[in-house]
């Protein structure tokens, strides 16, 4: 075969006008900081505060450190090419946040469903709850999301930086994906695609049917609660979720579960936007900011903070 090996990719970025760029560094840079502070901000909450040691704070403060993971392997690299216009990613680079990106987002999907799990147990099964879900049990939930996606994620990625890729190395995107990857490789893909979607039909379908389910046995428990009070505190609480979990899945299933992963089209570069970065910033503000337990430790945090310069002043 006449080809030529390629020794970089091209990420095209969100935008090639250079005044839209500094716009958009501006903007991403402010929202990489939010979503920093807002899962930074979760982490600290749940590890000094004594009345948020329970498993669903555990499990948030694992879910935020994933968000902080999985959005770091690919907005600094992004916000460095917006400012210096430097489009060029060594392949080494392309395939080491490739891997990150993907295997990082597989635990996302995993931890999204433990959390309604122990959504479920609280509401749905309350007199069982501490005992089951004791602190071994969780930790072994966590790393049992850790373990789930590296082996869903990592062969098929590890599979995709052994292909050979020839030219054009143009890739319409941000960040390095498996679509454009897989439409520059020379040799036939169709095993890699057909594995990549298996795997993807059980990270994203096969982790929502266990939040829809979790979320069904709730919400029928919560309307048989008597308390006008108590199912409104109940719906509160699990709205905020099923908010994320729509965003999230919406995005995540139209860009990726399709029976081809050939693309980098402008419309699936929006999409992508949506589901890596838009749904991150949303997460720790919609899980936090309308549970009171949150707010009330994080003004019992700040006003520690804070007490003693006011004395000193």
């Amino acid at each position: 075969m006449n080809h030529t090996s390629v020794v970089e990719f091209i990420l095209l970025g969100l935008t090639n006008n250079r005044h839209l760029q500094i716009i958009l560094f501006g903007v991403l840079l402010f929202i990489f900081l939010l979503i920093l502070l807002g899962n930074l901000t979760v982490i600290t909450i749940t590890l000094v505060d004594h009345r948020l040691q329970t498993p669903m704070y555990f499990f948030l403060r694992n879910f935020s450190f994933l968000e902080i993971s999985s959005t770091s392997s690919f907005i600094p690299r992004t916000l460095y090419s917006l400012l210096m216009d430097k489009k060029a990613i060594s392949l080494p680079a392309c395939f080491i946040q490739l891997l990150l990106f993907f295997y990082l987002g597989t635990c996302v999907f995993f931890h999204v469903a433990m959390m309604s799990f122990d959504r479920y147990m609280a509401i749905c099964h309350p007199l069982h709850y501490p005992t089951i879900m004791n602190g071994r049990f969780c930790i072994q939930l966590v790393l049992s999301c850790w373990v789930a996606g590296f082996v869903l994620m990592v062969p098929p990625i590890v599979m995709i930086t052994q292909l050979p890729f020839c030219g054009p190395n143009v890739m319409n995107h941000f960040y390095c994906d498996t679509a454009p990857l897989l439409a520059f490789s020379c040799t036939d893909t169709q095993f890699i695609e057909i594995l990549l979607l298996i795997a993807l039909i059980f990270i994203i379908p096969g982790t929502l049917t266990v939040t829809i389910i979790s979320y069904g046995c709730i919400i029928s428990t919560i309307l048989r609660i008597p308390s006008a009070t108590g199912r409104k505190k109940a719906f509160s609480t699990c709205s905020a979720h099923l908010l994320v979990v729509t965003i999230l899945y919406s995005s995540a299933i139209f860009r990726y579960i399709r029976p081809s992963q050939r693309g980098g089209q402008d419309f699936d570069k929006t999409v992508s936007f949506l589901y890596s970065v838009v749904t991150q910033l949303f997460n720790p503000y919609i899980y936090t900011l309308r549970n009171q337990q949150v707010k009330k430790a994080l003004r019992d945090l700040c006003s520690r903070a804070f007490s003693p310069c006011i004395i000193e002043i």
